[in-house]
């Protein structure tokens, strides 16, 4: 028996589109959940760093560690547990005091990037899985028309208007996961922005 590919891409068709969109559904899902959490997250680290930062410096002019501690020790911010890293080696020299906060910067990293990724390929591929719903369902609508021709031009009109919902979506899906991921990702610059400048500071008053 002969193998026929085409045969077998067009039983493949025959599922129609509507599995897609409900592809599509579960990724606009878990997008929104990861929009939600990233949200939830970047709020509790949340900082005003010009204020932090001016206290920071002023302590620091007056010696005043202990008082860094106790403001620094009340915030999730990466900011200032950047500095709190830095000033529990401060026995052990600068050198100590920065490799401590470099470390922790890249571990900080990887929990301010957790779930962007999930995003940015949600925000580049949703589309295309939703033009792929919509390909299968013209390749169906068309399969329609050969099987009944005296159906006319309106077989075809309505399986590609069904068809185009399927891109529709994906755009739904990758508009909103596209905005998400580049808003977030200027968070995370942002912050590991402030808090190498902080790790600079606290090296900088130690390094006499």
């Amino acid at each position: 028996m002969e193998f026929n590919i085409v045969e077998k891409l067009l039983a493949i068709t025959s599922l129609g589109s509507e599995w897609v969109l409900w592809l599509l559904l579960a990724l606009s899902v878990t997008s929104l959940g990861v929009i939600v959490e990233r949200l939830i997250y970047y709020a509790r680290i949340r900082l005003d760093f010009v204020h932090f930062s001016r206290e920071v410096t002023r302590r620091l002019l007056e010696d005043d560690i202990d008082g860094i501690k106790g403001m620094c020790s009340t915030s999730a911010s990466i900011e200032s547990q950047t500095i709190l890293r830095g000033l529990e080696y401060r026995e052990k020299g600068v050198g100590a005091m920065e490799q401590s906060m470099t470390g922790f910067l890249f571990g900080e990293k990887q929990k301010l990037d957790h779930g962007l990724v999930i995003l940015g390929t949600l925000g580049s591929n949703a589309p295309f899985i939703g033009l792929f719903g919509t390909v299968i369902g013209i390749i169906q609508a068309f399969d329609n028309l050969a099987s009944n021709p005296a159906g006319g031009p309106s077989v075809v009109m309505a399986g590609i208007s069904e068809a185009l919902i399927a891109t529709a979506v994906g755009l739904m899906v990758a508009i909103p996961a596209v905005i998400a991921f580049n808003g977030f990702q200027r968070v995370v610059r942002r912050k590991l922005s402030n808090a190498e400048a902080m790790k600079s500071l606290v090296v900088a008053h130690f390094n006499k």
